[in-house]
């Protein structure tokens, strides 16, 4: 089973904004793969399902970015699932609007969310897959910037990015992250 976690912030005053975008790809999987996305449990709202093949459960933490991480350990205790097979789904400030990276492991890169999830964790040796929210602009605050909504263009952009993400994580799943980083961090 693999656990597929995007991150956000819950509540009506937070969906479409830079930071939701890994809400935003856990609705366009539960979407494409029919999967409903409303049981809550480990702090989240939950859903299990198929994804070619694969048994999964789509998750949004519902605890606040900063605190993600609850959620994460109580998943993963729960259904006793290894790092590898917990994949974060988040936004990155260093990455243009759209633009998709696969990494196994690694630190944090100063993402509250991801902070809390390695904390709760005791590890960064799960896969995350980074969406790019594009650089803020120097006069604006960081929290400001990433709180904000997407531009009609930015919106445009993350259609084909979220048919990408769809096509990606299966190839994830079932070939590794090595494969699935080949298949988008080349281009």
């Amino acid at each position: 089973m693999y656990a597929i976690i995007g991150l956000g912030n819950p509540g009506n005053k937070f969906e479409g904004t830079r930071h939701n975008i890994g809400f935003d790809m856990i609705d366009a999987l539960a979407e494409s793969y029919q999967i409903k996305v409303k049981q809550l449990k480990f702090k989240a709202l939950c859903g299990e399902g198929m994804i070619q093949g694969e048994k999964v459960i789509l998750v949004k933490p519902q605890t606040f970015m900063n605190l993600s991480g609850e959620s994460v350990r109580e998943l993963k205790h729960y259904y006793k699932l290894e790092d590898e097979n917990i994949i974060v789904i988040y936004d990155d400030v260093s990455l243009d609007v759209g633009r998709i990276r696969i990494r196994p492991k690694g630190s944090d890169g100063g993402h509250n969310g991801m902070k809390s999830i390695i904390y709760q964790l005791n590890s960064d040796t799960f896969p995350r897959v980074r969406i790019g929210v594009g650089n803020r602009p120097p006069q604006m605050n960081l929290a400001d910037y990433v709180l904000g909504h997407f531009t009609q263009e930015d919106r445009k952009l993350l259609k084909d990015t979220r048919k990408r993400v769809e096509h990606v994580l299966p190839l994830l799943m079932k070939f590794g992250v090595p494969y699935a980083m080949n298949e988008v961090n080349g281009g």
